[in-house]
C-alpha cells in the first residue's frame, strides 16, 4: 500500500462510459471520491501558477475576459497536437498531482481507509504509482459513441473521432483489477456496482 492502512482505488475508463455515475454509487456507500478533473479546474484557477504558465506557453489569447481559462480555445490549440499536449500536461499534471496528495492526505486525516481516486487519464498520465489497484468502468463501443453524441450534442463522425483519439477502452480493461459494465441501464449499473462492492468490502475489512 502507497499509504500504510489506506487502500486507493483508481477508478477510469474511457470517454462517456459512465465513470461520474459509478463514483457517484460508491460516495453514496460512504467512500470518499477525488475527482481529478475537479483538480485540474483546480490547478488553472485565475491568478493560479499553472494558469500564468498555460498563457506564456500558448498566447494571452487561452485567458478568458473573466481571467479564467479558455477551454475551448486551449482544446483546438492542442488537439491533434501530440507536441502541444505533451507541453500542456506537463504544465498541468504536476499541479494536479499534488493537489491530489494534499486531498488524500484531508481524507486520512478524517478516518477513512478508503479512498477512490477518479481520473480518466490515470493510466496514460503514468499515475499508476498513486493507486493501489485499479477498476475500469467498461462499456460496448456502439453505447459509448451514442452516449457521446447525447451528451455532448455532437455528429457521428465527431464523436467517432474523439473517441478514436484516446486509448481504446479494451486496452484499458487489461489495468483493471475490477471492471465494470455500464452498458445497461442505470438500474443495473447499480446492482453490478453493490455486488463487487459487497465483495471488495468485505475484502478489505
Amino acid at each position: 500500500m502507497i499509504y500504510p492502512g489506506v487502500r486507493i482505488i483508481g477508478l477510469t475508463g474511457g470517454i462517456a462510459s459512465g465513470k461520474s455515475s459509478v463514483a457517484g454509487i460508491l460516495e453514496e456507500f460512504g467512500v470518499p471520491v477525488i475527482d481529478a478533473d475537479q483538480l485540474a479546474r483546480q490547478a488553472v484557477s485565475p491568478g493560479s501558477r499553472s494558469l500564468a504558465r498555460i498563457a506564456e506557453v500558448f498566447g494571452d489569447d487561452v485567458i478568458a475576459v473573466d481571467g479564467t481559462l479558455d477551454r475551448k480555445r486551449l482544446g483546438t490549440l492542442v488537439f491533434g497536437d501530440s507536441e502541444k499536449r505533451c507541453q500542456l500536461e506537463g504544465i498541468l499534471h504536476p499541479e494536479i498531482r499534488r493537489l491530489g496528495v494534499e486531498r488524500i492526505a484531508r481524507e486520512i486525516a478524517a478516518g477513512h481507509d478508503l479512498i477512490v481516486y477518479m481520473a480518466p487519464l490515470l493510466i496514460e498520465a503514468g499515475a499508476l504509482d498513486r493507486v493501489d489497484e485499479i477498476w475500469v468502468v467498461t462499456v460496448r463501443p456502439e453505447i459509448q459513441l451514442e452516449r457521446l453524441m447525447a451528451r455532448d450534442g455532437i455528429g457521428r463522425e465527431e464523436a467517432r473521432r474523439i473517441i478514436d483519439s484516446q486509448m481504446p477502452l479494451a486496452e484499458k480493461a487489461t489495468y483493471g483489477k475490477v471492471l465494470i459494465d455500464n452498458s445497461g441501464s442505470s438500474e443495473e449499473t447499480r446492482r453490478i456496482v453493490t455486488d463487487i462492492w459487497k465483495k471488495e468490502a468485505g475484502e478489505h475489512q
